[in-house]
């Protein structure tokens, strides 16, 4: 059962995702929280913690615990997250049509190298889908997935969600993943399926995913239209 420092924390947080508490406005103070929901000051406090961790507020000395902008990006940055997940929670109409599905297919290597890949060309199942968002083309997925991982992909995985394959019919534990951003000259290929004109440019998001034993398994460019997407993240400075 979640102790009370987290269930006030949940609740605080669920309230400012509601915007009970907008942004730019301050929480109940520690004594508040106390005769709010009958809790200790140090419950409080921990509650009020976890959501500066989480980078729901700013603790200001003096005046309180201000509600600031927190993780609200168009695409993450930072967390792994799939696409439709990402659908699911920004309550977009999407779809995903596969273009592309090859197997037992080299890796391209070149492609991952400022990732820190240094594996050799092994066997991979290359995958390339379009992703459309409210009838529109807006990214370029190519999934590159390690055969000695998964042997045997299922084109059907690729049009509906890899990682709901992976992860509830494979058991497969995905742990972590690195990734750069970069911002490229539109190909040919781009502005066939994207719908972009000569000299735009993508947002292009390359990733190595691993498991929990830390196998590099998921290898991915994904491709974005620039003038659609916002990358965004929070970030928070720990004192040296």
């Amino acid at each position: 059962m979640p102790n009370k420092s987290a269930l006030i924390y949940e609740d605080l947080k669920q309230k400012i995702d509601r915007e009970v508490y907008k942004l730019g406005t301050y929480l109940p103070s520690e004594h508040q929280l106390c005769d709010l929901y009958g809790i200790s000051r140090e419950t409080g406090r921990k509650a009020l913690s976890a959501l500066a961790e989480a980078g729901y507020i700013q603790k200001i000395r003096g005046k309180g615990s201000i509600v600031i902008e927190h993780r609200q990006y168009e695409f993450p940055v930072s967390g792994i997250v799939s696409y439709q997940e990402l659908a699911q929670k920004l309550k977009i109409k999407t779809e995903n049509i596969v273009y592309g599905f090859e197997t037992k297919v080299p890796l391209p290597v070149q492609m991952f190298t400022s990732l820190g890949v240094e594996m050799t060309a092994a066997p991979v199942t290359a995958i390339k889908r379009v992703r459309l968002i409210d009838g529109e083309p807006d990214i370029i997925d190519k999934d590159y997935i390690l055969q000695a991982v998964v042997p045997d992909l299922p084109r059907a995985a690729a049009e509906k969600s890899l990682y709901a394959y992976f992860e509830q019919t494979l058991g497969l534990q995905i742990a972590y993943a690195t990734k750069e951003i970069t911002m490229e000259p539109a190909t040919a290929e781009d502005q066939a399926h994207l719908d972009l004109p000569v000299g735009a440019y993508v947002a292009v998001v390359r990733s190595v995913t691993s498991l929990a034993d830390a196998t590099p398994f998921q290898f991915t460019e994904s491709r974005h239209r620039a003038d659609k997407f916002r990358f965004r993240d929070f970030a928070r400075r720990v004192q040296p």
